[in-house]
């Protein structure tokens, strides 16, 4: 049984650099997700316009994953973080034409929107490369003992960051309007950097002679192929965030349905994230000791009645409940197969085992929004909701009943 020491762990300087500047980045990054949903509905009143900016990132994100997964096993790992991290700068940046000099240029609503998904576009492809580079770093700057503690600080860093970016970009949109908020943004992309490069290099542990790219890449989806209860775990997380992705549509339920302003918008947007702050911070104390691959099984079971809740709820404090409840039960799935994957990953694969675990979450994250729009014009946004969260409850029956490696799995 490995044990949990939160502040030994926080004692290691080089961890705190890292966990600070994913803080920050996560910060922007979420207010940046709830500001894009925002400004995308104002301009077309339209939800399927929401969901294409997820396909607009995770086309190219999941198309370079494999390719940024072979990188980062190959380089010097810190060089890569601040080359996306700068690259975010630029590409929100761009952002900041239309947001500043819509009236003096004659932008239309539908003009911004086109140049918004075209941004997000090339912004997927840096996602490709930073995603994995942090995870996988943790492992050489933390000893083995501490690991299954570092991603739960590493998550408990995520999900807070996650609820303060949702929160404060809908109050800052209310206040501030989109321009100002995209200029925080930015800020905040550039104060990450700073502390990135406090950190230590971390070069490849491959020699430099000539390395096949494909093989590489194919090393890495093999590992996964054959470690079973890796796979049930991410496929588990894949479908039934692809279905349960009725986070896509709080814009329209805060404008439309609840009719609670961008104030609310912003809150009811952050409430998964608080209730996943608040288990993630009972699971740093009290830690999941036995029977982790069924209480996976179990916890996304119930996200998924969560999820078909908020889609029927009309009250505001209801429909912020099933949220906060279906972010606690997210954020033990999310610290399961986070402590999975990294035990069960050999360093000199993590990188690639890490971005094809990268392709799972975009591919549940932004094909799921997309998911959720598409769904919500064929049927209707509310019938939209409770599809996902139905859909979400058959996949958790399903993998629980095919795969024994994962249902058995305890760490």
């Amino acid at each position: 049984m490995i044990s949990f020491t939160p502040l030994q762990t926080l004692k290691n300087a080089e961890f705190r650099n890292l966990l600070t500047g994913r803080f920050f980045i996560v910060l922007a990054f979420r207010m940046l997700a709830t500001l894009l949903g925002w400004w995308v509905y104002q301009l077309t009143k339209d939800p399927f316009s929401i969901g294409l900016i997820g396909l607009s990132e995770v086309i190219p994100a999941v198309s370079c994953a494999l390719y940024a997964g072979h990188v980062i096993d190959m380089n010097e790992k810190k060089r890569l973080l601040l080359i996306c991290n700068y690259a975010y700068i630029f590409l929100i940046g761009l952002l900041l034409i239309p947001a500043f000099f819509n009236v003096e240029m004659h932008f239309t609503g539908h003009q911004i929107t086109y140049f918004i998904y075209g941004v997000i576009f090339f912004t997927g492809i840096a996602r490709a490369f930073i995603g994995p580079i942090a995870p996988a770093m943790i492992p050489k700057i933390v000893k083995k003992d501490n690991l299954p503690n570092a991603v739960t600080l590493n998550q408990a860093t995520f999900l807070i960051s996650s609820v303060c970016g949702h929160a404060a970009g809908g109050f800052l949109i209310g206040y501030f309007g989109v321009k100002w908020t995209l200029v925080v943004i930015i800020s905040l992309i550039f104060l990450a950097s700073l502390f990135f490069l406090q950190l230590n290099k971390q070069h490849s542990e491959y020699k430099k002679e000539e390395i096949n790219v494909i093989e590489s890449m194919q090393e890495g989806i093999s590992y996964i192929l054959k470690t079973k209860e890796i796979l049930g775990a991410l496929c588990l997380d894949m479908f039934a965030v692809l279905f349960g992705g009725a986070v896509a549509m709080i814009p329209v339920y805060a404008t439309d349905i609840l009719k609670v302003g961008a104030e609310g918008f912003g809150l009811l947007n952050a409430a998964s994230d608080i209730g996943s702050m608040c288990i993630i911070a009972i699971l740093s104390i009290i830690p999941l000791r036995k029977n982790q691959g069924k209480i996976l099984l179990a916890v996304v079971t119930g996200f998924g009645l969560c999820i078909v809740g908020f889609g029927l709820s009309r009250l505001y404090w209801l429909s912020f409940l099933f949220l906060m409840m279906s972010g606690m039960l997210d954020g033990i799935s999310v610290v399961i197969r986070g402590t999975i994957v990294q035990l069960k990953t050999p360093d000199n694969i993590r990188g690639r085992v890490l971005s094809v675990n990268s392709i799972f979450i975009m591919s549940s994250n932004e094909m799921g929004q997309f998911e959720s729009g598409l769904m919500a014009k064929l049927l209707g946004v509310v019938r939209s909701v409770v599809f996902g969260g139905t859909m979400t409850v058959l996949v958790a029956l399903i993998v629980g009943t095919t795969n024994r490696k994962l249902r058995k799995m305890q760490y």
